[in-house]
């Protein structure tokens, strides 16, 4: 919610508490934490099925995997 006073935020509005919210998420490693998770098991997916991959081919799988995956997450909450 605007100020109407201004173009800064009014105190306690939800865009604010959104941004409070992210920084402690962000203090906490929560998306360092989501990450590791899921390239542990994208590495174990890999490994049990046998599959060799170049360094630029597993970083590319990985970020759509890792995208699929937040996605599902999201989806979720409705």
């Amino acid at each position: 919610m605007l100020n109407p006073f201004g173009s800064q935020q009014v105190p306690g509005s939800y865009t604010d508490l959104q941004k409070r919210m992210y920084l402690q998420m962000q203090h906490l490693g929560v998306d360092d934490q989501i990450f590791e998770v899921v390239k542990n098991a994208y590495e174990q997916a890999l490994a049990k099925e046998n599959i060799i991959l170049s360094r630029a081919e597993r970083v590319r799988l990985l970020s759509q995997i890792l995208k699929m995956v937040l996605d599902d997450m999201v989806k979720k909450l409705k």
